[in-house]
């Protein structure tokens, strides 16, 4: 998860930041071809098989690259930046300072809203997947989190007799798969609080300014 919400957010910013200066070259059809894929993939199989050619299945890589960049995230991360003035990144430039150095040391500093966001709606992301793990793990001692608690959820809870041993045995294993559900979901709740103040003006921000 930490992997993953790295490249998560190391790649949006830096896409974000370069589609939201006007300056940039073939801006535009760049956008629009990245705002295309959001509607329309390969599918899931083509996707399967590039991973399986690539040499990733059971590694964290397939978990992480295939989901590097959400083109939602994205756009909600560009919008937020197109707030900065030119004229402040372009002083930033005439004395001296790179991209780079414009992105890291005023425009991130900068935008602790959206950052928590952005943050926020990866990591949820990343906490809750279990569909990949299907599809690119096959190694057991390999699965995430959640498609271990899959596994114990579905698992067969019935048996053809009912008698009084089965029935506390049945009662101790729902028992423990709510307390799986509450445990999963706890970090999300503990994590929203400190969030929920950023949340609501990062989320606003980076979805009505064009």
């Amino acid at each position: 998860m930490i992997l993953g919400l790295s490249f998560n957010m190391t790649l949006t910013s830096l896409g974000a930041y370069a589609l939201s200066r006007r300056t940039l070259p073939g801006r535009k059809p760049i956008m629009l071809l990245i705002t295309f894929t959001m509607y329309f993939s390969g599918g899931m199989i083509p996707l399967f098989l590039l991973v399986r050619s690539l040499g990733m299945l059971n590694t964290a890589w397939a978990m992480t690259l295939p989901t590097a960049v959400s083109v939602f995230n994205l756009i909600i991360m560009r919008t937020f930046f197109l707030q900065f003035s030119e004229e402040i990144l372009d002083a930033a430039s005439i004395d001296g300072c790179s991209a780079f150095g414009t992105l890291f040391k005023i425009v991130l500093p900068l935008s602790g809203p959206v950052l928590s966001v952005i943050v926020l709606y990866y990591g949820v992301g990343h906490w809750n997947d279990f569909f990949q793990g299907i599809l690119y793990l096959t190694d057991r001692a390999k699965h995430p989190l959640q498609l271990v608690l899959r596994a114990i959820l579905i698992q067969e809870t019935f048996e053809e007799a009912f008698d009084e041993t089965h029935m506390v045995r049945l009662m101790l294993a729902e028992s423990v798969k709510y307390g799986i559900i509450i445990v999963s979901t706890l970090p999300i709740l503990t994590l929203y609080p400190f969030l929920q103040k950023y949340f609501v003006k990062g989320a606003m921000i980076g979805a009505i300014k064009g």
